[in-house]
C-alpha cells in the first residue's frame, strides 16, 4: 500500500498521481504500485511540486511494517534505534517574542477580568 498527501501543489501534478494511484481525499491518494513505479512517482512528486509539500509512505519489511518520506516539510523523519519517528521543531524555541513583534504579559481585557475592573 502506497499513500502520497499533497499540500499546496499544482493541479497538473495532481492529475499526474491519479493515472497510477486514487485520489481518495483533495491531495490524498492511495494505490499498491510496484517498488519502481513508486519510486518513479516520487521523483516526479520533487520535480513539479514546486512550492508545495509532498509526503509519502509505503509498507515496507521493517519492525513498524512501514516507512514514509517527506518533501519540503518542517517535520522530518528520523531514526531512532531502528524506529522512523518524526521530528516536530518546537516553534517556540526557534522564534522569540521580538521576532514575533508579540508583546509578552497580560492583555488589557485579561486584566479587567482578573481584578474585577469593567
Amino acid at each position: 500500500m502506497t499513500v502520497i498527501v499533497l499540500t499546496s501543489c499544482p493541479p497538473g501534478l495532481r492529475g499526474f498521481l491519479t493515472r497510477w494511484l486514487l485520489e481518495i481525499s483533495a491531495g490524498v491518494f492511495i494505490g499498491n504500485p510496484s517498488a519502481r513505479i513508486r519510486d518513479v512517482l516520487w521523483d516526479e512528486v520533487h520535480q513539479y511540486a514546486g512550492q508545495g509539500r509532498a509526503l509519502l509512505a509505503h509498507t515496507t519489511n521493517n519492525e513498524q511494517g512501514y516507512t514514509f518520506r517527506t518533501f519540503d516539510h518542517a517535520w522530518h523523519p528520523v531514526d531512532h534505534e531502528g524506529l522512523t519517528l518524526i521530528h516536530r521543531p518546537n516553534p517556540g524555541a526557534a522564534r522569540s517574542a521580538d521576532d514575533t513583534g508579540r508583546k509578552t504579559g497580560w492583555s488589557k481585557a485579561s486584566k479587567r477580568r482578573r481584578f474585577g475592573k469593567t
